[in-house]
């Protein structure tokens, strides 16, 4: 028998998910199914081909405080819809707010 055929040659042995391998394949699934859950909880369709954001989500992602945003909203620099109790941003009226807020830098 060459080294080759001993690499994959298990002869009567029984494979078990107590195995260091299996288990270690086991982890492995398992990581990739956790990381699976979470891109699918963060990932909405969007609808009309926009996303919308919720205000804790543009909060998180800009690191500005809710009440900023409500600041925000009061003096009508970003656009928003309220539906219910629960304020959306169409992501591309973020897109904007951005690029209009966006200033050259100058050299002194």
């Amino acid at each position: 028998m060459n080294k080759e055929s001993e690499d994959y040659d298990v002869g009567n042995d029984l494979i078990t998910k107590e195995n260091p391998r299996i288990a270690a394949l086991f982890r492995s699934i398992d990581r990739t199914l956790d990381k699976l859950e979470r891109t699918m909880e963060n990932c909405k369709p969007p609808l009309n081909g926009e996303y919308y954001l919720t205000d804790k989500e543009v909060s998180e992602r800009f690191k500005v405080t809710r009440q900023t945003l409500q600041q925000y909203r009061n003096t009508g620099r970003i656009a928003y819809c309220r539906l219910g109790g629960k304020i959306l941003y169409r992501a591309g009226d973020i897109e904007k707010m951005l690029e209009d807020s966006y200033r050259e830098a100058s050299r002194l």
